[in-house]
């Protein structure tokens, strides 16, 4: 299980389908965070693999080996290095890619951590590059060399460092340099949740919460979280104000569903800011090609902000296709918004033409 809140956005800023965490959804998910593997829901596999390693580790009173965890974000990669943690029995040290900008920040950090210590790195993708050259020779030999001085004088002094274990965190894999990446013994890539795992954390969280909810209410939630249990427990908390509210605190399909309509989210998952742009995109342009540029501009909103924000998600449901020619809409996006597309966008069997072609 594993976790990230508003319509577009709350009071936090945040959009509650936003997957990344912020104030009030940190506090709340070091609540729901499982403890252990055996309570972790989904990633059967990297669950698998990864109790392997940490029983062997165990088995041979040895630290367990680096481990490398990718996926997007609220899919629980903070979550599994705080478990991997617990399974080892040693305390965790958690800091972030941005936060590491010079190596002697770095060498701060390992210096100081204990034997089998666990060291999370967030972020890991964003390292300064002399941290990262740095990291390498710590993770392999469990040593630094401290550069003392400047110039024809500097000296580099050995630092040997305790056995521990980095947990890596990155939502772009592709970013790590071959170096960094090789020497990691564990590498693992979170998935997307099924409908069936949502279901299962969001009774999971509702139980804990102690909130009312029949298995049709969660079914409607957990079909709106974008495969994400970060989003699927936001989506929870505000459908359990809802409740609490309009209702008598029993989340049904029917309160699920209008207490969503309240925040904008619809029944695939699409806020305001997602139909923002397939609305520009099919009422504005016919559905492309359009540039990117262009799009943002008839939505209002910044160059970055639709690339980054709306568009991974629309491209993963299918209802927009990147092209050479610009953005184009896909005949799931007109039958989403209830639309027809015009004739000049179908092609002769009756599917709309991507390409242009």
């Amino acid at each position: 299980m594993n976790w990230d809140d508003t319509t577009d956005t709350d009071a936090a800023g945040e959009r509650l389908v936003g997957a990344s965490a912020d104030g009030e959804d940190q506090a709340v998910e070091a609540a729901l965070r499982p403890k252990d593997l055996g309570e972790f829901i989904g990633q059967e596999k990297v669950r698998e693999q990864l109790d392997l390693v940490l029983r062997a580790a165990r088995a041979r009173g040895a630290t367990a080996d680096h481990v490398l965890l990718s996926g997007a974000p609220g899919l629980g990669k903070t979550t599994l290095s705080m478990i991997i943690a617990a399974e080892m029995e040693a305390p965790i040290r958690i800091t972030s890619g941005p936060a590491i900008q010079h190596a002697g920040d770095l060498a701060a950090i390992l210096s100081s951590l204990q034997e089998g210590e666990v060291l999370f790195l967030d972020e890991i993708h964003r390292m300064s590059r002399p941290a990262e050259e740095m990291l390498y020779m710590a993770m392999e030999d469990f040593r630094v060399d401290v550069i003392v001085g400047k110039g024809p004088g500097a000296t580099a002094i050995p630092l040997e460092l305790p056995p521990f274990t980095l947990v890596g965190a990155t939502t772009r894999a592709g970013l790590l340099p071959p170096p960094l990446r090789d020497r990691f013994g564990f590498t693992a890539h979170m998935e997307f949740y099924g409908p069936a795992e949502l279901e299962r954390v969001i009774h999971r969280s509702a139980g804990l919460l102690d909130v009312e909810i029949d298995t049709a209410g969660a079914a409607e939630i957990a079909g709106r979280s974008r495969g994400t249990p970060r989003i699927a427990n936001r989506l929870l908390r505000r459908v359990r104000d809802y409740a609490q509210v309009k209702a008598d605190g029993l989340i049904t399909r029917e309160i699920a569903g209008a207490a969503l309509a309240v925040y904008e989210v619809d029944a695939r998952g699409l806020d305001r800011l997602d139909r923002g742009v397939l609305e520009a995109l099919l009422k504005l342009f016919g559905g492309g090609p359009v540039g990117l540029s262009t799009l943002a501009v008839a939505v209002g909103e910044e160059r970055e902000t639709v690339e980054e924000v709306a568009e991974p998600f629309l491209v993963r449901e299918g209802l927009l296709a990147r092209t050479p020619r610009g953005r184009v809409a896909t005949p799931a996006a007109w039958a989403h918004l209830g639309l027809t597309p015009p004739r000049s966008q179908t092609s002769g069997n009756g599917q709309q033409d991507l390409f242009g072609a």
